[in-house]
């Protein structure tokens, strides 16, 4: 296990404090505006660009990547990503954190790419799974311990967007130091999601409403606990339980949906999240113990859910459409967080910080039953007719080259990375130019 780690060992440590800076900004970005007394509704405008920055960049980000390599496209958005982080604390105005939050976004999906193009290139077919766990078990535990970091300093101060800043920082020194051979061009895949919807409509509708939950969760949550009486520590537990509670869920729902038809799976776990955002308000609001009890609870059932709906995509597709597939799913979901957090921040505004989990059960119990009615047009797969199932962090669409349901034979991908055109050299040995066209030259070189 440890010998198959040890050539992304580099790529992973950089994904650990990429993640630990994004998890303290997520929590923090929140509780600072509100602090601010910003508008729920302003608040929630940050959330939506976030993630249109974040949706942009999934698009635009392999582009950038072919035309400047590897290592100056990660250097350069970890730089702008690392300059917005403190730009918060400089210019505390909601129009300017908009732009900042959509500038963030755009750069970590822009460093997603390149990570995760490098995982992939890194990985055999013996180790992908290997790989694709311990990126995942990185993702939920440096986004926890991020989270938690807003109990070392007080949010109205300016620490926190420095600590912040130092770790977007520190994420580059790992891939600028390494003296592993850069990959080949990032491939721009077509999307095609007027086929997805026909081929798996509950993954489609499934996405798209995992996507608005969550997006306004991420976005709005950290205003709710404060304004349910929680202090910062109460907040990032907050924060953090659903998160761990979500990683709980992955595994057993993930398991029982290989065995039963998955749309049952995706009913049982909108269920469980529309039901913790319901008892929420009743029970929760008042009690510390309460809140955590239902954010774990709904972490439970709305975290896996999007995996779930890839699961569901994938058992009815080819092996190499996967990655086509996912990433479509992958923009619906982007689609949705970017509408979320508006919707749940007008509620928010009409009838209180509840106005937020009125939104995500809404959204859960429709899933739920768009799902259930479904039911009566498939029949369900096999289970020895399905793909095992994995869980896969919501990056980009490039993690999804690792998932082993995608897996080509390492010829197959060696031929494919011999027709690639060349991209420039991630050296600092020649100066930077960014080439108007696909550059006919020797391979990288490292």
């Amino acid at each position: 296990m440890i010998a198959s780690l040890a050539p992304v060992a580099a790529l992973l440590l950089s994904t650990a404090f990429l993640l630990t800076g994004n998890g303290l900004q997520n929590t923090l970005v929140p509780i600072r505006a509100d602090i601010e007394a910003f508008s729920t509704y302003s608040i929630g405008i940050m959330g939506a660009v976030y993630f249109l920055g974040f949706g942009t960049g999934c698009v635009l980000a392999p582009r950038i990547v072919r035309r400047t390599g590897h290592i100056r496209a990660f250097a350069a958005m970890s730089a702008i990503a690392s300059t917005t982080a403190l730009a918060h604390a400089l210019i505390l105005l909601p129009a300017a954190w908009w732009v900042f939050r959509g500038m963030t976004g755009f750069c970590f999906a822009a460093l997603y790419v390149v990570i995760e193009s490098w995982l992939n290139e890194r990985s055999s077919n013996e180790n992908r799974g290997a790989v694709l766990s311990v990126y995942n078990v990185i993702n939920l535990t440096v986004i926890t311990v991020g989270q938690m970091m807003v109990t070392l300093y007080d949010p109205a101060s300016f620490p926190l967007f420095i600590l912040a800043s130092i770790l977007v920082s520190l994420a580059a020194v790992p891939v600028a130091m390494t003296v592993s051979v850069p990959p080949a061009p990032v491939q721009i895949v077509e999307i095609p999601l007027v086929r997805l919807f026909r081929v798996t409509p509950v993954a489609v509708v499934g996405t798209a409403a995992v996507g608005a939950v969550n997006g306004a969760f991420w976005t709005l949550s950290p205003v709710f606990a404060r304004e349910s009486g929680l202090n910062v520590t109460g907040v990032a537990l907050f924060m953090s339980i659903a998160v761990l509670g979500g990683a709980a869920g992955q595994w057993p729902l993930g398991r029982l949906s290989d065995r039963i038809d998955r749309r049952i799976v995706i009913i049982a776990a909108s269920l469980i999240a529309a039901t913790a955002s319901l008892t929420m308000d009743t029970f929760g609001v008042g009690s510390v113990m309460g809140l955590l009890l239902f954010s774990a609870l709904f972490g439970l059932g709305a975290f896996p859910l999007y995996a779930l709906c890839v699961a569901h995509t994938n058992d009815r597709l080819e092996p190499h459409e996967f990655v086509q597939a996912s990433s479509a799913l992958l923009l619906l979901y982007g689609a949705g967080a970017v509408v979320g957090p508006l919707i749940g921040s007008v509620l928010m505004t009409g009838i209180g910080p509840m106005g937020l989990y009125v939104f995500t059960a809404s959204v859960h119990g429709l899933t739920a039953l768009y799902a259930l009615a479904r039911l009566r047009f498939r029949t369900a797969i096999s289970a020895e007719d399905k793909e095992q199932f994995q869980p896969v962090p919501r990056t980009s669409a490039t993690v999804y080259a690792i998932d082993p349901r995608s897996e080509e034979s390492d010829e197959e991908r060696a031929a494919a990375d011999d027709n690639a055109p060349a991209e420039p050299a991630d050296t600092g040995d020649e100066p930077l130019v960014v080439p108007l066209v696909e550059p006919e030259v020797g391979p990288p070189r490292g």
